[in-house]
């Protein structure tokens, strides 16, 4: 293989569809359908139509078997230069910032010179399938050789093989769906009620005052009637969110709601990554550079909460960096849960946690709130699944330029137990 001297990678800018609720804005759209709009406008925005770029990726978490090849389709429908290669990759939540660390290694090493980094999710048109004896059934049928070979199968056809099998968010390992995970990490944690409201509120909070000071005028591109986040809740308060019941813990000593959580949220968002010559040449702008980037998993089955893998991807992030959390102007805490982002911030600040688990002789330290999710965060905005990514990496990179230079930190947990975390910097 090939190496060269590193390059520093620029993060030119970002697109995204605004994030819809599921069943409402893109109710028949589909994740090509949404993630072309993206790449689209990307295109359109800056100046690319005709362009062979180096790569792209993306993905998806929840795909219909005819997306198999959803990168090159969504490229395919653009004004790229058709000799664009794509490809399709998936890690959970973490899809579209793992992206965008691909397609930026392939940078820094000088295998390409830029490339689109992004991905989508549709909760509205999830893939539905049968019962797997009626999937069988169709099998053997379709492998006869005879007719009598193809109809015998048929005649083991019942009611129950009608009823669909819709996509599920229950951990195979454990039969626990994420929420139900989180609560037992919000009792471990000691993560009050109160306290998870609190969050939920800034984040719509702030998230309302970042569309209405245009923050996001040049980030979101509309798409059919949807022109904002449709989930940015300006009427909230902390009396109408105590007011909501426990979702995922009905016993009475749940804490956490719909309103503290995310909501299924469909949406597709995408970010341009190149070198600096390519952006130079071009007439391009540097919003920032994507400097680190690094992945964890932890051993949810046993022994740590299923969320809590960005805590120790962040902290072998920090060390390896030579950084600590007062070298950061901006903190991208993704909000899967407010219990899950405030459990990992306890985590940080814990003596014994930082000394037992991260191998630290003191701990992380607090984060300064003020600096943390200043735009809003997913509990506002939404969380289509593999897009939010994307979403927090153009946000941050424009945070970063509008400021005039400062460093950002990116946390985004995970099903199956990982974690994927990234700095950028001016």
């Amino acid at each position: 293989m090939h190496y060269q001297e590193p390059r520093r990678v620029a993060i030119v800018g970002s697109q995204r569809i605004p994030f819809c609720r599921m069943n409402t804005g893109y109710a028949e759209l589909s994740n090509q359908d949404m993630m072309t709009a993206v790449l689209a406008a990307i295109v359109e925005k800056y100046k690319l139509a005709g362009e062979r770029l180096g790569d792209v990726s993306l993905g998806a978490v929840i795909k219909h078997s005819r997306d198999w090849n959803l990168a090159r389709e969504c490229v395919l429908g653009t004004e790229l230069s058709r000799e664009t290669p794509a490809f399709d990759l998936q890690r959970a939540c973490g899809t579209s910032l793992e992206a965008a660390i691909l397609i930026g290694n392939k940078i820094a090493l000088g295998q390409i010179d830029a490339g689109i980094a992004g991905g989508t999710d549709s909760v509205s048109d999830a893939p539905i399938v049968y019962q797997e004896e009626f999937r069988k059934l169709l099998l053997r049928s379709a492998r006869g050789r005879t007719l009598g070979e193809k109809l015998k199968p048929w005649l083991g056809l019942r009611p129950r093989h009608f009823k669909p099998a819709f996509p599920g968010v229950v951990e195979p390992r454990t039969g626990l769906s994420m929420g139900e995970s989180t609560e037992l990490t919000a009792k471990e944690w000691g993560i009050t009620r109160e306290a998870q409201d609190e969050l939920a509120l800034a984040s719509h909070q702030r998230a309302a005052a970042a569309w209405d000071e245009g923050f996001y005028d040049d980030l979101v591109v509309p798409l059919g009637k949807a022109t904002t986040d449709n989930n940015v809740r300006r009427d909230s308060s902390l009396e109408k969110l105590a007011k909501l019941k426990p979702v995922f813990d009905r016993s009475g000593s749940g804490t956490m709601t719909a309103g503290n959580s995310t909501p299924l949220t469909d949406g597709a968002a995408g970010v341009l990554l190149a070198s600096e010559d390519w952006a130079a040449e071009r007439g391009l702008p540097v919003l920032a550079y994507l400097r680190y980037g690094k992945v964890a998993a932890v051993d949810f089955i046993d022994r740590d909460g299923l969320l809590m893998a960005p805590a120790f991807a962040v902290s072998d992030m920090l060390r390896e960096a030579d950084l600590s959390f007062a070298d950061f102007d901006f903190f991208e805490i993704h909000e899967a849960f407010a219990a899950q982002t405030l459990a990992t911030l306890k985590a940080w600040e814990s003596a014994e946690f930082c000394r037992e688990r991260l191998g630290r002789d003191k701990p992380l330290g607090a984060i300064d709130r003020q600096r943390m999710n200043v735009k809003g965060g997913s509990i506002a905005i939404g969380h289509p699944f593999a897009a939010t990514g994307a979403r927090i990496l153009g946000g941050l990179a424009k945070l970063i330029d509008q400021r005039g230079g400062g460093r950002g930190l990116i946390s985004i947990c995970t099903a199956g137990g990982m974690g994927v975390t990234a700095i950028v910097e001016r």
